[in-house]
């Protein structure tokens, strides 16, 4: 979610107003369900589920901007569920808004302890409800901001090494759980030095923002990621892909950074700008232990690259039993 920033001391800048947001709302009776429906289907997207189980699947599935949860439901309650979904990555920075018919104390006090940003009381008055919800999504709006300025690469416009870091974390622990393949590819700008000294720094500087705009469009998938790895080199996270897709993959980076033809005259492999590329792919089952290993050895293949006379690809298949 983005949002562009209005001046701090302009008075006519016009008000921050969230956008056409995904809401879930879970309430086991569907007749509750359709009058918050008639509340927002208007403005919002308004997804439905009728019980926890069926929620946590649609949060993992297609991540919501906000939850309305109920809190008493047969089988998970809505107080369980707020507690699964703060548990896991990819869900907790969801706000959820619990709506409740109870008025104790002491259910107030579960809301807050499990990770609700607010709560609205049954029966429900449809213009408080808008405005909680719409107050809560402007404040993600600007928490979601500031959370890309602190992920993003001010250069290139890509991630930063310190979200290749939280990424490569969770990717790593997914592929633990699915038993599924992870590739990490590794990328260097080759003789970039040169091309500094040769054309200056703020070409030196264009020339990082091409290669990383060339390097992103190759990215096919919501949760492939390039992130700018430190200097003149990047890195990319494939998740479930094979040695083969992964090679596909940096094939399709290597050509398109290369029909760029940018001029290196200083370059001691091509007359252009061209890149090295080092791969590493688990394949087999992974454990925690091993996840600082795939880096490394994509890192390892990267200079191996460069050593063979660059612009090329070398590229490895682990297998953790032999690590």
């Amino acid at each position: 979610m983005t949002m562009t920033p209005s001046p701090l001391n302009d008075e006519t800048a016009p008000a921050i107003e969230p956008h056409r947001a995904c809401l879930l709302v879970v309430d086991d009776q569907p007749a509750n369900i359709q009058a918050v429906y008639q509340i927002f289907s208007g403005q919002h997207q308004v997804l439905m589920a009728t019980n926890g189980e069926q929620a946590l699947t649609l949060c993992l599935k297609t991540p919501p901007d906000l939850i309305l949860l109920d809190v008493v439901m047969p089988g998970m309650d809505g107080l369980e569920t707020c507690r699964r979904l703060k548990a896991l990555d990819i869900t907790r920075n969801i706000p959820v808004i619990f709506v409740t018919g109870g008025s104790r104390v002491e259910e107030e006090n579960e809301c807050w302890e499990v990770g609700a940003i607010d709560f609205v009381s049954k029966p429900i008055n449809p213009a408080t409800l808008r405005n909680r919800v719409r107050a809560h999504l402007i404040l993600k709006q600007q928490t979601d901001l500031l959370r890309l300025m602190a992920f993003r690469d001010g250069l290139t416009g890509v991630s930063n090494r310190r979200y290749f870091d939280d990424r490569y974390n969770v990717e790593w622990r997914r592929a633990q759980r699915a038993g599924s393949a992870l590739s990490v590819i590794m990328i260097d700008v080759d003789h970039f030095k040169l091309y500094n000294d040769h054309y200056g720094h703020a070409e030196g500087d264009k020339c990082l923002r091409m290669v990383a705009s060339e390097l992103n469009a190759q990215l096919n998938r919501p949760a492939d990621l390039l992130a700018r790895y430190g200097g003149e080199e990047f890195v990319c996270i494939l998740p479930d892909t094979d040695l083969n897709g992964a090679r596909i993959t940096a094939e399709r980076m290597r050509l398109s950074v290369e029909k760029i033809a940018l001029p290196h005259a200083a370059s001691l492999t091509s007359s252009c700008v061209t890149i090295s590329i080092g791969i590493a792919t688990m394949e087999d089952k992974v454990s925690e232990d091993l996840a600082p290993v795939l880096v490394d050895k994509a890192d390892e293949q990267l200079y191996i690259a460069k050593r063979s006379g660059r612009n090329r690809i070398s590229s490895e298949c682990l297998v953790s039993s032999e690590l």
